[in-house]
């Protein structure tokens, strides 16, 4: 009786450290690059996105260079922002930019209509988005106005902001402060053409893209990399629609999806069936891309046209005694934990998805940073893109993962998802998610095609999967090293905590 007993302890003791994931990583055959701009953000005249996020002022107590808040800069560019998509949203759809250029004192205000019927002085316009863009150093990605605007405005925009030669509008920009144009790439025909942008349908708006297109010209050297209005979620008939009637006209179609958590809306008081089902909810994104992709695949098989999923995130109730139309929520670690399994799928698919921006990126939805007056935190969200900036412009290597499932009340999803890259240098990198709330990953990996001879990481994860950093307690969830990832016999064997995101850095 005891031998059996005896041998029953061993089964469950070696059962409960052998690994229950597998992980091939092929690190001599990656082939394709996962661009920067997968890593991209968005703000919108939103709430307290752009005033009071961003803007302050010169006159402003808070540290600022020119108006614009010093502490969320440096923060921004801490993780390498690549791009910053403006203004809208929405709102991009009734902003008229000759209304946000020349003296403050003297622009037109206008009523907010989609957000909250506030006043926008439009203080913070063209002038002011460019120099944050040039203090980020990052790449703007600017939404034309294709819903209220005309062609004439449009095309005048670009113009101002691109020509280097003596033209009205060249003259216009250099009367209102700045000589030499700027470098705009990203440029958004149209925003949501299908709902706030128009209520359009896609053979109409595929004629309106054409035409708004067309005379949104290249400027000198500046090359416009043109993003027509895609899809909501699983239209794909709109995306069809689009890669038939203008496919060969644009360089980038977006798509649009958000994860709205089932029943309870909740950003912090939730239990875990409600973040089982918001995990399962935000897996989608990736049928979404697979089949948005074979449909461009049959009118651009060489994938010169790149998926822009330049909306997305999580979108909960907002705050209790905050204004409904500022959409301001709290972050917790379940969004990072959402937040990190996209950017693995988007890496996935890199062959086709470009760029992606998540919303937003100051005091907004999924934000990745909050202020409150000259108080500002870093969000779990935040942490995410500091562990993950290692993957911007570096080869994607296949993986293959096999293993364990994260099951509650019947359901099963995949517990652990992983990407994997190599930098220029050749160090490899991988990211893993332990999705599982309650149970530790255990993940032996072999590397194929590599000797590794060290290994370090980082961890981000905390007790509860609903705690948030809060103006109080700033530093609740935080990256801190991870030591469980041991090098032995060739293999990597990884032990994940439960509900815990974590990167590796193996050379």
């Amino acid at each position: 009786m005891k031998r059996i007993l005896l041998s029953i302890a061993m089964c469950i003791c070696i059962g409960t450290i052998q690994a229950q994931n597998r992980l091939v990583v092929n690190a001599d055959e990656g082939k394709d690059i996962i661009s920067k701009h997968i890593y991209g953000h968005f703000s919108e005249h939103l709430g307290h996105c752009i005033y009071g996020g961003y803007w302050v002022g010169e006159d402003s107590p808070i540290p600022n260079t020119r108006g614009i808040r010093n502490d969320v800069v440096q923060a921004l560019k801490d993780i390498q922002i690549p791009n910053l998509r403006w203004p809208g949203g929405c709102f991009a759809d009734e902003y008229h930019w000759m209304d946000g250029i020349g003296p403050r004192s003297q622009r037109p205000k206008m009523v907010n209509t989609h957000w909250g019927g506030v006043t926008e002085d439009n203080s913070f316009g063209t002038h002011e988005f460019l120099d944050l863009c040039e203090q980020l150093g990052c790449e703007p990605y600017i939404s034309g106005n294709l819903g209220s605007g005309s062609v004439e405005e449009m095309s005048k925009w670009v113009e101002y902001i691109t020509l280097d030669g003596e033209s009205p509008m060249s003259n216009l920009r250099r009367q209102n402060g700045r000589e030499k144009p700027w470098k705009v790439k990203f440029w958004g025909v149209g925003n949501e053409s299908w709902g706030c942008g128009g209520n359009m349908t896609p053979d109409f708006y595929s004629d309106q893209y054409r035409r708004y297109a067309t005379y949104c010209r290249n400027y000198g050297d500046n090359r416009l990399y043109k993003i027509a209005c895609g899809a909501s979620d699983a239209d794909y008939n709109w995306t069809e629609t689009l890669m038939k009637n203008a496919g060969n006209r644009m360089q980038g179609l977006s798509l649009h999806h958000y994860t709205s958590p089932s029943g309870n809306r909740s950003a912090t008081q939730f239990d875990e069936t409600e973040y089982f089902n918001t995990i399962s909810r935000t897996l989608f994104m990736e049928e979404l891309l697979t089949k948005h992709s074979t449909i461009m695949d049959r009118y651009d098989p060489q994938k010169r046209v790149g998926l822009i999923t330049d909306e997305w995130g999580i979108w909960t109730d907002v705050e209790p005694g905050t204004n409904p139309g500022f959409l301001y929520q709290q972050n917790s670690l379940r969004d990072a934990i959402l937040a990190a399994v996209n950017l693995n799928i988007f890496n996935a698919h890199c062959d086709r998805v470009k760029m992606a921006n998540i919303a937003q990126t100051v005091n907004v939805l999924q934000a990745v940073i909050l202020t409150d007056g000259e108080k500002m935190l870093l969000t779990p969200t935040y942490w995410v893109y500091h562990l993950y900036k290692i993957h911007q412009d570096a080869t994607l290597l296949p993986v293959s993962l096999t293993g364990d499932k994260y099951e509650l009340d019947g359901k099963k999803i995949d517990a652990v998802s992983v990407s994997a890259s190599k930098d220029a240098a050749g160090k490899i990198h991988i990211t893993l998610v332990n999705i599982d709330h309650n149970k530790a990953q255990n993940v032996e990996t072999e590397l194929r095609g590599a000797t590794a001879k060290k290994v370090s990481g980082k961890v981000l994860t905390s007790a509860k999967i609903n705690d948030c950093n809060t103006f109080d307690k700033p530093h609740t969830v935080s990256v801190k090293d991870f030591r469980d990832a041991k090098l032995s016999g060739g293999k990597l064997n990884i032990s994940l905590p439960a509900k815990s995101i974590v990167m590796l850095e193996i050379e």
